[in-house]
């Protein structure tokens, strides 16, 4: 399996991952082979190898529009909202050690002609990786820039050929009660399984990203290990976590917060800063890390600054009514 890294020659220098982060995760690479890498077959080498840098055909910035330096992996990975685990944002990452996560099996289905199942093992070894920076926007208008490792999601969906009545593609997250206390509170709201969905168009995107890692390492649980989904131009809710099934079907699938607040969530969820939630705007964000005395906000670019890339999907849709 290869490993590549994503690299974009148009992000300034100020924009690159502090130096300490940086010799921290080389570390992390060197030292790897007892860790929770290997022990998810993510092997040391390939991690390792990841770090040697290769120019890819498809720029994620083109434009040179990145704003703003990487978040710190300490905030990416405390500051998470995975209602599996409780509602506060400190509560995935004091909680989601609970989950496990190997075995892994993801069952693909619906209208494909090959149904079948991908074990975590399958994910590891059967697909080339790639480091991709994308900007990472809240509909809670707080916004990351995260480094992930993964996989276009295109790579997966053709292994196991969508038929020509595919239209959407329909996901599911991880229910067990018993390792996710957020299911089990009386206060939850959501109907479990978390689900969501994409047009088959927007999941054949070569933006969209199945992630296995972040910073060279192995996908914290908190953030949705061990695999999730990323979709840079949506809003953050769109990129499901923890996915144990993928379906492709003719009809718009359910999700879980257009069912629940329809009025607030709709099912495309493109960043638009023209697009107010119904209790805020959506004109600025806050970049983590923030504090009240440096707020870090800035303005909201339409498709979260990847226009150019994704703006032909939507071509002649009211994207005031379908948001």
């Amino acid at each position: 399996m290869t490993k590549r890294i994503y690299t974009d020659p148009s992000i300034a220098s100020s924009e690159i991952t502090p130096e300490s982060v940086f010799l921290n995760r080389r570390a992390f690479i060197r030292a790897s082979s007892g860790t929770a890498a290997t022990a998810l077959g993510l092997s040391t080498a390939a991690l390792a190898s990841a770090a040697e840098p290769v120019e890819l055909s498809y720029q994620t910035d083109p434009d040179g529009s990145l704003r703003g330096e990487q978040t710190p992996y300490d905030a990416v990975t405390s500051y998470n909202n995975f209602y599996e685990f409780g509602t506060d944002k400190s509560d995935p990452a004091r909680h989601a050690h609970s989950m496990a996560t190997d075995p892994w099996t993801i069952r693909v289905g619906g209208l494909v002609d090959q149904p079948g199942e991908l074990h975590l093992e399958d994910v590891m070894s059967g697909f080339d990786l790639e480091e991709r920076i994308y900007r990472f926007r809240c509909v809670e208008a707080w916004s990351m820039v995260v480094p992930w490792i993964g996989f276009p999601l295109a790579t997966l969906l053709k292994r196991f050929a969508p038929s020509a009545e595919g239209r959407f593609v329909e996901f599911k997250t991880l229910y067990r009660p018993g390792e996710m206390r957020g299911t089990r509170s009386f206060t939850s709201v959501i109907d479990w399984p978390y689900r969501e969905g994409l047009r088959l168009d927007e999941a054949m995107h070569p933006l969209t990203l199945m992630a296995v890692g972040l910073y060279g390492k192995t996908l914290p649980n908190q953030n949705g290990a061990p695999l999730r989904l990323v979709v840079p131009w949506k809003y953050g809710f769109k990129s499901i976590k923890s996915i144990v099934e993928i379906n492709v079907t003719a009809e718009q699938p359910e999700t879980s917060w257009q069912t629940l607040q329809p009025s607030e969530y709709g099912f495309y969820a493109n960043v638009n800063p023209e697009v107010d939630h119904p209790r805020w705007s959506q004109r600025f964000e806050r970049k983590l890390p923030s504090s009240i005395f440096k707020p870090n906000r800035a303005p909201t670019l339409p498709f979260n600054g990847y226009r150019e890339q994704v703006a032909g999907l939507y071509e002649g849709m009211d994207l005031r009514q379908f948001y």
